[in-house]
């Protein structure tokens, strides 16, 4: 069932949080996979160029997961799977032989991966803390720089190759990790 869904729209995602309790009852996995790419200078990147970044990539993920938490809470196993960026990582940008440190042009988009990040690990505290909601796992995957519209088909890696840590995210037993930042060969800094 395809539902359409505007994540800087508060009005659109209600809407499809109600279609799907309205069909389904409850939310077993939810994907926050919306994100742009403003490819803009750092000595030129601008307060609009980071605040509609921030509406759709960091924004739009916490109106998501507000709107679908009740479904998710009704879920024997429900995940969650918030979609960051290696360039998120601040341990591989600080470092200026990798393409993260090298790069000028991301300003605006690492920096909200990296609020992604930082807020999956916040709310899978605050889930663990409480009982009505310490069955959900969240965690951020970054899917490597994949060929997509996003980044012009540039990207080294297919959508499938990505996909693989989203799924294994989101199918995680109850003894997985909660409030991790991986790709698919584990852990990463941050």
């Amino acid at each position: 069932m395809a539902i359409a869904l505007d994540v800087t729209d508060e009005t659109s995602i209600v809407a499809a949080a109600r279609q799907i309790e309205n069909r389904e009852g409850l939310l077993d996995v939810l994907i926050n996979n919306a994100g742009v790419l403003y490819r803009v200078p750092a000595l030129e990147t601008d307060a609009a160029n980071m605040l509609a970044t921030y509406d759709v990539n960091v924004f739009g993920t916490v109106r998501t997961i507000r709107a679908f938490l009740p479904l998710l809470q009704r879920s024997p196993h429900p995940r969650i799977v918030n979609i960051t960026s290696t360039s998120a990582s601040m341990t591989l940008t600080s470092d200026p032989a990798t393409p993260f440190g090298q790069s000028d042009t991301i300003v605006a988009y690492a920096s909200p991966k990296a609020a992604v990040t930082t807020i999956s690990l916040q709310y899978a505290n605050a889930f663990r803390r409480d009982p009505s909601h310490s069955h959900i796992k969240i965690n951020a995957a970054t899917p490597g720089h994949i060929a997509t519209d996003l980044n012009g088909h540039a990207g080294t890696r297919m959508v499938k190759q990505g996909a693989k840590i989203v799924v294994d995210l989101a199918t995680l037993p109850d003894s997985g990790p909660s409030g991790g930042y991986f790709n698919e060969d584990g852990p990463l800094p941050w």
